[in-house]
């Protein structure tokens, strides 16, 4: 964890400080002597090395302080606290919707090879993996918030404010999981114990369910984890389109006004997101098959 931590904050740093663009002329206006735009260098520690500033922030993230945000002067840390809610309300419940959908789906086409319910899961999941997100978002705002008026343009606070958002980045990963989960149910029921259990004359739900289910979910778990971490970087498009006050809209504006401060620490967030994803899913993989931890 610490490794990938510190190279994340490396290519973060050198690509934010070494990019167009500087944060004091966007502070001092464009009137300013350059005397104050050195008094400001100096105030926001900018004035000083790009080594000893990244060894700065190194040693303070591994206090607990991700800095000060040079525009709103407040903590970083509060900035994060107080948008993450909104990224994390909207991405649990993609996956849980992307999951529960996906699971039935990739189950009847794999245990309907080859028919039109097959045929038809599986089309239906490559036209969904094929909308992008940000042309879904505006098709969901025009038809069912502007022209319809069933759910609200924007916004966050109640139920309708996450049902548009919700399905248009759902959309995407329940077609990823529905391919996924038929792929590896294809690949258990052709051995040999699932012919086994099935020659005993077990029912062919018992057999799916009891015997193939569990074995064929170790490659989704691997998808579940990544997409734990996906919560946040996931949700970029979708809270810029539908104007949620979430961490990934809080990014994507850091970056524009060149809030070094807050984009390192919204990345930290995203880097602690899916390690966490991936040590939830190594431990998913030995509920379901205990020979793994050998």
């Amino acid at each position: 964890m610490i490794p990938v931590i510190i190279g994340m904050t490396i290519v973060v740093f050198l690509l934010l400080h070494l990019s167009p663009g500087d944060p004091v002329d966007l502070i001092a206006g464009p009137r300013a002597t350059p005397e104050t735009i050195e008094n400001i260098k100096i105030n926001l520690g900018l004035d000083k090395p790009l080594i000893v500033q990244y060894f700065k922030f190194l040693i303070n993230l591994f206090k607990g302080d991700l800095g000060t945000s040079i525009l709103q002067q407040r903590p970083v840390t509060t900035i994060i606290k107080e948008a993450l809610p909104v990224t994390i309300e909207l991405g649990l419940a993609s996956i849980i919707v992307s999951f529960f959908i996906a699971l039935p789906l990739g189950i009847m086409a794999a245990v309907h090879r080859n028919t039109w319910k097959d045929y038809a899961s599986m089309s239906g999941a490559l036209v969904a993996m094929s909308l992008p997100t940000f042309w879904l978002g505006l098709m969901l705002i025009y038809f069912f918030a502007y022209k319809y008026r069933w759910f609200p343009v924007s916004g966050y606070g109640t139920w309708k404010h996450l049902v548009l958002p919700l399905i248009a980045i759902s959309l995407t990963g329940i077609a990823i999981n529905a391919r996924m989960i038929r792929s590896s149910m294809l690949e258990v029921i052709r051995q040999d114990y699932i012919r086994t259990a099935r020659s005993k004359g077990l029912p062919e739900k018992v057999v799916i369910r009891g015997h193939a289910l569990k074995n064929a979910l170790i490659p989704v778990v691997t998808m579940l984890g990544l997409r734990i971490g996906w919560i946040i970087g996931g949700s970029v498009i979708t809270e810029i389109i539908f104007a949620r006050p979430g961490v990934g809209r809080l990014m994507v504006n850091a970056i524009y006004a060149r809030d070094y401060p807050v984009v390192q620490g919204a990345m930290v967030v995203l880097t602690a997101s899916i390690i966490i994803g991936n040590m939830i899913a190594d431990i998913l993989y030995l509920i379901l098959d205990p020979r793994i931890k050998y």
